[in-house]
């Protein structure tokens, strides 16, 4: 096997399966993530192929141009306006590039995570990926073919593969300031998921805001979810105390959604009793009452950069990333729920600040 890699053979199923010590068939339910293999014996062959930089169907490539004309799209869900919103902005220009897509979800499960990412191999060109694992190197080297272009769809500065993220930290303390600016006292924060960077990075913008604002600002933290379930639950327990918040931001919009209707079932004014603010900016934001104040960030346009990127990469002919990480600026779009009527134009437009 080391005479191949030394002179460029191509690596075959064979050569995999001989160096693991099992056969074709089990190298083949492996990498394709079936269940019926041994945990330890998947280890040892996704080892063994990303040592040797196997790529299932490399015959069938090259026989054309080594190219499929096709980009795998691995996300945590495909469901709600956000993901719509990014596969929008990726269909885009995938139709003007003459691409196909490949997409598929995880769930947060990291096992289907690892199975759709091995599933990928040989069948796309390069790959873009959301996940709250890129920090884990070798969860990558595992699962993701190394000679794969790919670019992460995450605030991913300093790690070995370009990424288009949002500045998420910074856009939490612009929101965290609004608060503040318009009167907010007690501001309670309804959080991400824990294993999340960018929820991770909004709590954390959220918490230096408030450290800044002064002694009087203490942080007030709930669970979320991302979804409007865990918003919901955040709002009814709100409702159960005796004290409760001048304002709430919640990390993306459908948790505030879900907040705000929980809030408004129990009697709750927005933005009179206590303003509702959100994180994204998905289309519903603006036709749910009160209309959300949020930071708005351009989904779409982050799904199209982010394959463009890709493109670019791929069109070099290196794996390596040519593009540096960047990171998109949301602008403060401020509407209803917040309670700054005063800040709304003439035209009855909401506000946008950077």
């Amino acid at each position: 096997m080391a005479s191949a890699r030394r002179w460029g053979l191509s690596v075959t199923i064979k050569d995999v399966a001989k160096a693991a010590g099992v056969s074709v068939a089990t190298v083949s339910r492996a990498l394709n993530g079936h269940q019926n293999v041994a945990e330890a014996v998947r280890e040892r062959v996704l080892a063994v192929s990303a040592e040797l930089r196997y790529s299932p169907h490399h015959a069938a490539r090259s026989l054309s141009s080594r190219r499929t004309q096709t980009v795998g799209v691995v996300l945590p869900d495909l469901h709600g306006e956000f993901f719509s919103e990014l596969m929008r902005g990726i269909d885009q220009v995938a139709r003007t590039r003459g691409q196909h897509l490949l997409v598929s979800s995880y769930h947060g499960n990291p096992e289907e995570q690892g199975a759709a990412l091995r599933a990928m191999r040989g069948r796309v060109d390069g790959l873009l990926l959301m996940s709250p694992y890129v920090h884990d190197t070798d969860f990558l080297a595992r699962n993701v073919d190394a000679s794969l272009p790919m670019v992460l769809m995450n605030a991913a500065q300093g790690r070995p593969h370009a990424a288009i993220g949002i500045d998420n930290y910074g856009g939490a303390r612009t929101m965290v300031a609004h608060l503040v600016a318009e009167g907010h006292r007690r501001i309670a924060f309804i959080g991400g998921p824990e294993d999340n960077d960018d929820a991770r990075e909004r709590r954390r913008g959220y918490r230096d805001a408030l450290a800044e604002a002064g002694a009087d600002y203490t942080p007030w933290e709930l669970p979320g979810q991302f979804d409007e379930d865990s918003g919901h639950r955040a709002g009814q327990a709100l409702l159960a105390l005796e004290m409760r918040p001048d304002a709430v931001f919640a990390a993306n919009d459908m948790m505030a959604i879900g907040c705000l209707y929980a809030l408004g079932r129990g009697g709750v004014r927005t933005p009179a009793d206590v303003a509702v603010v959100g994180f994204d900016d998905i289309p519903l934001a603006r036709y749910v009452h009160p209309s959300l104040t949020t930071m708005r960030v351009d989904i779409a346009e982050l799904g199209a950069r982010a394959l463009k990127a890709l493109l670019e990469i791929e069109a070099s002919g290196r794996t390596d990333p040519t593009t540096q990480s960047v990171l998109l600026e949301p602008a403060l779009v401020i509407r209803d729920s917040s309670g700054s009527a005063a800040s709304l134009t003439s035209s009855g437009e909401p506000s946008t600040r950077p």
